[in-house]
């Protein structure tokens, strides 16, 4: 069974680089474990290897962290977690992760700079500190990581990089531990959810015999490139592994067609279908879907005109399905 192996194998090469690049460990481990468990089944395996590894980054770094950001950060960040997991047992994140990934992908500019970036950060108020925990507890909740995400937010609070690594740990802990009781009351923990939990925790601790020889030897600016490269490469990843499976479960479909009068561009979504039309020099966007009708099948079709001669102006109309 390559289960085992495969498993521990990517979550102790994901913790490791995670404590050299800030975090991302579970953001790196998602796409793996949604090969293994259903979508709404990852958060709950991933929380329980990010507790054991909070918990031991904090026992590691204990004088580094620093407590002031961690009072601001977590009493706001636990209710919020609270929603993001009831709102993961009405509906799986696949369109959360997307936008994730999306927003992981920004990082690339900071990336490709070659002078040291940081010198062009401006400071952040610690006043924003509870809201910051607020968003970093209900997406947390929802798809079971948070990770990169937050990682420019730290480096403007000024904290180095084992203050970093410490920090983050810190705020992690109650908050990783009050996430793996809620998918428990949840009935999100199944059997296969533990195994895979504990491999990944195992692994965590596994992790934590390289990270203060790894950290020692790194520059702060070294630290923030990996960092910035871990994001870029869990966003793509991320990006990948949502939008298949937003075209399957969605039946997503792009066409195009076009003669020597018109052009036409159509998406499919659900039951829904998107079209730009082209025709002369009149251009038509279009959205059509099903309509409850108790006489026959219908299609509702609205139409938006933009017109040289006539302006712009809608129609709507009904069409037998």
């Amino acid at each position: 069974m390559l289960l085992v192996p495969l498993v521990f194998l990517v979550a102790l090469f994901a913790f490791t680089i995670s404590a050299v690049s800030g975090g991302g460990a579970g953001l790196v481990l998602m796409p793996l474990l949604g090969l293994f468990l259903r979508p709404e089944q990852v958060p709950a395996a991933l929380s329980i290897g990010t507790a054991v590894s909070s918990i031991g980054r904090v026992s590691t770094f204990f004088k580094a962290i620093r407590w002031q950001v961690v009072c601001r950060f977590v009493p706001l960040a636990l209710p919020a977690a609270w929603l993001g997991v009831w709102m993961l047992s009405l509906m799986p994140p696949v369109y959360l992760d997307l936008l994730l990934g999306l927003f992981l992908l920004s990082n690339l500019p900071l990336l490709l700079r070659r002078r040291d970036h940081t010198a062009t950060l401006r400071p952040l108020s610690p006043a924003l500190l509870p809201a910051m925990g607020a968003a970093a507890g209900f997406i947390s909740g929802f798809n079971g990581a948070v990770g990169l995400l937050f990682n420019t937010a730290y480096h403007r609070l000024g904290l180095k990089k084992e203050e970093i690594v410490a920090t983050r740990a810190a705020n992690d802990v109650l908050l990783h531990i009050t996430k793996v009781g809620l998918y428990c009351s949840y009935g999100l923990v199944t059997q296969q959810v533990a195994l895979v939990g504990g491999l990944v925790a195992l692994a965590a601790v596994g992790s934590l015999f390289s990270v203060r020889p790894l950290l020692n030897r790194l520059h702060d600016s070294v630290f923030h490139r990996i960092g910035h490269a871990s994001a870029c490469a869990a966003g793509v990843a991320m990006v990948l592994l949502a939008g298949n499976q937003v075209v399957r479960q969605d039946h997503v479909q792009l066409g195009y067609t076009a003669d020597t009068t018109r052009t036409e561009t159509l998406v499919t979504w659900r039951s829904h279908r998107f079209s730009i039309e082209l025709e002369h020099a009149d251009l038509e966007l279009k959205h059509s879907h099903p309509h409850e009708s108790h006489l026959r099948p219908e299609i509702a079709i609205a139409v938006l005109h933009i017109s040289a001669k006539k302006g712009i102006y809608t129609t709507h109309r009904l069409a037998r399905g």
